[in-house]
């Protein structure tokens, strides 16, 4: 495993990604916010708001993340949350790009409650 920091590394292209062993996506899922949870291939986490335009405003912080790391979330907003899941389609599994997204998704979320 990578020893730099989720939040910090780039997410590989589709044809290097491999999709990780429960181990080892157990064990990158303890370098995130404890309200991310595994189900099923995806990992996913619900993000509450005060009202519509911070919610707009985080959606969008998230398809930049997404754009720019070629690596996009299923995503489900509502007035005020935003629901983001994450799974690498290409492989039908989770892989370290789920994590990385999710880490930088994470400190967004730091930087701006």
């Amino acid at each position: 495993m990578d020893k730099q920091p989720l939040h910090e590394s780039q997410c590989l292209p589709f044809s290097e990604v491999k999709p990780l062993t429960e181990a080892d996506a157990s064990a990158l899922h303890q370098h995130l916010h404890t309200d991310w949870h595994i189900d099923d291939h995806t990992l996913g986490r619900t993000f509450r708001f005060s009202n519509y335009h911070e919610t707009m405003a985080f959606a969008n912080a998230v398809a930049y993340i997404a754009h720019a790391q070629d690596h996009h979330p299923d995503m489900v907003v509502r007035y005020r949350e935003c629901r983001i899941d994450y799974t690498t389609h290409a492989v039908n599994a989770l892989t370290r790009n789920d994590f990385i997204c999710a880490a930088r998704i994470d400190r967004l979320s730091l930087e701006n409650h």
